[in-house]
């Protein structure tokens, strides 16, 4: 039950992120690219604000941010919503459409490996096989058979910008705890507040027609907001290479919805891109991780209901109407059962 949760969740990110695709496809003619950057992620982070000051109105069982995650939160919003836009934007100026496409499959990559090899995430051949399967096809889907680089700078900075992504990414997780409302609405708005503002100071205060600015925000808030959301909630699930890997998933269905909606050619790249997908992504579904593990000592914060990892007890008027958060502290723990590596599952492998 937790992996589907986790799995339906992290498609359904990237099914809105890779709708932005074909969206923006539609804006840019009338915002300057900087700009449509800008008001993405505003509208990410003002939407998701909006939505925040509702939310205080109910109650709510998430954990709120605290001054300990300052830090990875910092810098998921310098690494993820400042430096990588800014980077990328700078290297498609001096790159082909076709080699940019390629390039950027990297931060599924880079997301994977960061996880594996920094913050020791569990990895296994199956799910390495799978994560290379799915960013493969994003490859094959980026494809045109004529790759001229035009020069070492924009493809390097492009590189570097999946880099930092990859590590926005991998701080996010050491949030993802929190409430995600709260997470995206902070990075949406520091992210969209730089962005928009380089965005004008590279094009001028260039005219855009309300009802341009009004698509871009709406786009922005589901295809770069809610999607962040499920996309925290599902790291919590499956942890970081595994949520990246299905969050590759996003050009295909961009692709898709351009075949539709632009009338776009379907090739044999399509189909072939759509079955490396479809293997990678059912090595991750099938995968069954068992094995006796520790649980060792832990205090923190976050959603949780009275299941086998959560049994203690409570202060004297503490909510108990479950779901619920409070600061709580995990005894050892020492078991076996079917898991992966999220909030809880953070341990070493022997093997």
């Amino acid at each position: 039950m937790q992996k589907r949760a986790g799995a339906i969740r992290a498609l359904a990110a990237a099914a809105l992120f890779g709708a932005s695709t074909p969206a923006a496809k539609g804006l840019l003619g009338n915002i300057p690219p900087q700009v449509l950057a800008g008001l993405l992620y505003l509208g990410s982070g003002a939407g998701l604000g909006l939505l925040s000051i509702v939310r205080r109105r109910t109650k709510t069982a998430e954990a709120p941010l605290t001054r300990n995650d300052i830090p990875w939160l910092g810098g998921a919003i310098l690494f993820g919503g400042v430096l990588a836009p800014l980077v990328v934007l700078t290297g498609l100026n001096h790159t082909p459409a076709a080699a940019s496409a390629l390039l950027l499959n990297l931060e599924g990559v880079f997301t994977a490996l960061i996880a594996w090899f920094v913050f020791s995430e569990n990895v296994d051949r199956r799910i390495a096989l799978g994560m290379f399967a799915i960013v493969a096809g994003g490859a094959v889907l980026s494809w045109n058979g004529r790759v001229a680089w035009g020069g070492a700078i924009g493809p390097l900075l492009i590189v570097l910008g999946c880099l930092f992504w990859g590590v926005d990414n991998n701080f996010s997780q050491k949030v993802s705890a929190k409430d995600p409302v709260q997470i995206t609405a902070i990075k949406g708005a520091v992210a969209g507040i730089v962005n928009l503002g380089i965005g004008l100071a590279a094009t001028g205060a260039a005219s855009v027609e309300l009802a341009y600015v009004a698509g871009a925000l709406v786009v922005g808030f589901l295809s770069y907001g809610l999607s962040l959301v499920l996309y925290v909630l599902a790291m919590r699930e499956l942890g970081t290479a595994r949520t990246g890997a299905y969050f590759s998933l996003a050009p295909f269905v961009g692709a898709a919805i351009s075949l539709v909606v632009w009338h776009e050619k379907m090739s044999a790249s399509f189909f072939l891109a759509g079955g490396l997908m479809a293997f990678g992504l059912w090595l991750h579904l099938s995968e069954r991780h068992i094995h006796a593990h520790v649980h060792e000592p832990m205090t923190h914060t976050h959603r949780h209901v009275h299941d086998e990892h959560h049994q203690h007890q409570h202060s004297v008027g503490q909510n108990t109407e479950e779901p619920h958060s409070h600061e709580h502290t995990h005894e050892t723990l020492a078991h076996a059962h079917a898991h992966f590596p999220d909030i809880h599952h953070r341990h070493t492998h022997d093997d």
